[in-house]
């Protein structure tokens, strides 16, 4: 059984102890708000809740969280959770800011929340992290009329576990899903390139204008000529700069070289399918291996 933490303890302190590892730091902020909530008894039994399975079922969709808890009716209560959203134009400045980052393209193509994203939704004035417990818009049906309740504190913790695991999540309760999110991303990064080719061609046209920057032409790295330097770097990245991601699905190397022309054995029909489905697997046993060796490297 999980013990709930102590009435002094830290929320993230307690799912570090409880061998959950370290938080990212997404996480640790979300949980500060449980963290500033008064009524700690009501938070240790909503952590029991969370824990013990109390929590029968939990939607994400859109920008509502629904969920089921059980408490001590006979049938479970009824969750809403969800936070105010931003709208188009809201969003069209936070895209716009993004777009100035290559680093925050990258490390939320990697599943990381870029520490200073808070940067980008400045532009519009609002913030992707609520401030306060009070931003967070709740519902429950339990008689008990105290917000948030043991049940809805059950659900706080378990999207801190959600978060975890696909920090766009954080998007979606904004109003933008993971899709239309890097979508718009790479809409805005178009539409960039476009203005800037456009802007270069205008230059080019008339040569009496000053153009607004000149870049000096980029040397042909040695490995152009010689491929045996391909794999070998000795400089120090960056950490900003190195983000190591599994392929999204769909960019696996199976898909990229599309229908394998396999022999089909009418004595056994199904032979076919199931070596493709071990590929497959070998595939993602080899990737996933090969992402820790690179995670556990120096460099």
């Amino acid at each position: 059984m999980t013990n709930p933490p102590a009435n002094n303890l830290n929320i993230t302190t307690a799912l570090t102890d409880q061998g959950l590892g370290e938080q990212p730091w997404w996480v640790e902020q979300w949980m500060e708000l449980i963290n500033s909530y008064r009524f700690k008894k009501r938070l240790e039994r909503a952590w029991t809740y969370a824990r013990e399975g109390n929590v029968t079922s939990i939607r994400f969709e859109g920008r509502r969280v629904h969920a089921r808890v059980q408490g001590t009716d006979e049938d479970p209560y009824k969750v809403k959770l969800w936070l105010d959203v931003l709208n188009d134009e809201d969003w069209s400045y936070v895209l716009e800011a993004l777009t100035q980052k290559a680093r925050w393209s990258a490390q939320l193509l990697a599943g990381i929340m870029p520490s200073d994203i808070e940067r980008a939704f400045a532009a519009s004035g609002r913030r992707l992290f609520p401030f306060k417990l009070q931003e967070v818009r709740s519902e429950c049906n339990c008689p008990d009329k105290a917000n948030p309740c043991k049940h809805i504190s059950a659900i706080y913790f378990l999207m801190g576990d959600r978060f975890s695991e696909d920090p766009f999540v954080l998007f979606q309760l904004r109003g933008r899903t993971r899709e239309k999110l890097l979508t718009d991303l790479a809409e805005q990064r178009r539409q960039v390139l476009a203005n800037l080719t456009k802007t270069t061609r205008q230059n080019s046209d008339h040569p009496e204008s000053k153009p607004i920057c000149y870049e000096l032409p980029i040397p042909t790295h040695p490995a152009i000529q010689n491929p045996s330097l391909w794999w070998q770097y000795e400089g120090n990245l960056n950490a900003d700069l190195v983000v190591i991601t599994p392929s999204l699905d769909g960019e696996g190397g199976l898909n990229a070289a599309g229908d394998l022309p396999l022999a089909e054995d009418p004595k056994f029909p199904e032979a076919r399918q199931r070596f493709l489905n071990h590929l497959h697997e070998q595939g993602q046993h080899l990737a996933q291996k090969a992402m820790l060796q690179a995670m556990a490297g120096d460099n």
